[in-house]
């Protein structure tokens, strides 16, 4: 057995790995939330989108300077390593191993089922489902639940057993996943300019209102939106030239990412005025655009975009417990830092990754879709509370950065990294703002309580603190 993993992956897979775990299925539908959370207009919206992404460019930008200089294992883990403590990067990479990587995981796994069941659905009406369709069958229906579990199975086979594959399949799944975004980004634009209606030129003159705080809550909505793209970090150690090529595919990535955002809201104004838009989604918009057909098969463009999602995450996953193991931490990393002459794969660790993911898949199925939360007050969103610790655990890398970094001048040592803890304060305000005090008021009003982010941060401290465990008695094995 070796210890080390291949050089396998390029500039074009590792650019793709970025694009394609940060688009997943919520920018086909983002553009309706974006206008609901502004009133409806339009501008606002567009501004909302370029600032959500300038936070995710400025943290992405310091992580590509971090990458020009650090090179081990796992970017993320690599830099709390180098740049806090060994400890620190310990915590960092059980942190992302236990809640941030399988949480986002299981959930896009159950999003690639529901839509490719809901295009079955709309394909085929005669096809008749255990809950019907109506009710919400295809997405807590028994057939959602297995199917789920199929692509849970079948994402851990590919990654585990073919990486080579995996990265195939992964830029595969980008470029089929852009392809409506761009029609639609493109197609909308002219249509919405250039016909009869000119949709778009009056949605952009249409009256809106200014109650509440709408930039904000816009912005919010579009941070969550930009979520994901720090897992790209992960093939470090497998990108050929890494130290040149992960920031490049960390740049363009994010730029790429910023503009399918932005135009592709913009022309799905052009396809329905935004009373419409509000109401029935961007769905109204491509049928408008590109008629009926079309309509039914961006489900499956939606469920082609989530299974490439559940791809790239599957990927980070299966190296989670090696990351660790590769600097002899973590529980028995001799075990786990074993990696398979014949797949050139950490196989003990890909099983790991398979068994967290399937737990977070079963907690979030009978946390927020069973007909009633299971778990009462510990019932959160683990996709998106997360977020909180994530950008909490990059101030101090951030932080430690501009100490460090002496070779650097001003602009890469100094004002990146600030614009870049003043972004991760705000996504941490941002994800307790969503998830703690909005919902916290809403129960309030209507006579009960709930403080999801609350609840959340409790079993993160009872994860962290199992973890802390296991190293300190490694440590004392040792």
């Amino acid at each position: 057995m070796q210890t080390s993993l291949e050089k396998k992956y390029g500039l074009f897979t590792a650019i793709c790995l970025v694009v394609g775990i940060v688009v997943g299925s919520g920018v086909f539908f983002k553009a309706q939330t974006i206008l609901e959370k502004t009133n409806g207009n339009l501008t606002l919206g567009i501004i909302a989108w370029i600032v959500g992404g300038a936070v995710m460019l400025s943290c992405i930008t310091s992580f590509a300077f971090m990458a020009t200089k650090y090179e081990k294992v796992n970017g993320f883990v690599d830099y709390a390593e180098a740049l806090v403590s060994p400890r620190y990067g310990y915590y960092v990479g059980w942190f992302a191993l236990t809640i941030y990587y399988p949480g986002m995981t299981s959930v896009l796994v159950w999003l690639s089922a529901r839509y490719i069941l809901v295009f079955i659905a709309s394909a085929f009406p005669s096809v008749q489902f255990v809950i019907p369709a109506a009710e919400g069958g295809t997405a807590i229906g028994p057939e959602c639940f297995a199917l789920s579990l199929f692509i849970l199975v079948a994402s851990y086979a590919v990654n585990t057993l073919s990486p080579k594959l995996a990265g195939k399949l992964q830029v595969s799944t980008t470029v089929i996943k852009l392809i409506p975004l761009l029609l639609m980004a493109v197609v909308g634009i002219i249509v919405g300019i250039f016909s009869k209606e000119a949709t778009l030129i009056q949605n952009f003159n249409a009256p809106s209102s200014s109650e509440g705080h709408p930039l904000f809550a816009a912005v919010v909505a579009t941070a969550f939106a930009y979520e994901g793209w720090i897992l790209a970090t992960v093939i470090n150690s497998e990108l050929k030239d890494a130290k040149r090529n992960l920031p490049k595919a960390l740049f363009i990535g994010a730029i790429i990412i910023i503009a399918i955002y932005l135009f592709y809201y913009i022309g799905v104004a052009g396809g329905a005025p935004i009373s419409v838009l509000i109401k029935d989604g961007a769905t109204v918009a491509f049928t408008n655009i590109f008629g009926r057909g079309f309509g039914a098969i961006l489900n499956l463009f939606v469920a082609i975009s989530c299974i490439g999602t559940v791809n790239g995450l599957m990927l980070t996953m299966t190296r989670g417990m090696y990351s660790l193991a590769a600097r002899g931490q973590g529980p028995y990393p001799k075990v786990f830092a074993e990696v398979s002459e014949c797949t050139g794969m950490p196989m003990s660790s890909s099983v790991v990754g398979l068994f967290i993911v399937a737990f977070w898949f079963i907690y979030y199925y009978f946390s927020n879709l069973a007909a009633f939360p299971w778990l009462g007050l510990f019932s959160f969103d683990s996709a998106e509370l997360p977020i909180i610790t994530i950008y909490a655990f990059y101030i101090p890398i951030f932080i430690n950065f501009m100490k460090k970094s002496t070779d650097f001048g001003f602009f890469k040592r100094f004002f990146v990294p600030t614009l870049s803890i003043i972004g991760s304060v705000f996504m941490c305000f941002a994800a307790l703002y969503a998830h703690g005090i909005e919902p916290f008021l809403k129960a309030r009003s209507e006579g009960y309580f709930t403080f999801p982010v609350l609840f959340y941060l409790i079993i993160f401290a009872i994860i962290m603190g199992i973890g802390a465990i296991l190293e300190r008695r490694r440590n004392k094995a040792v």
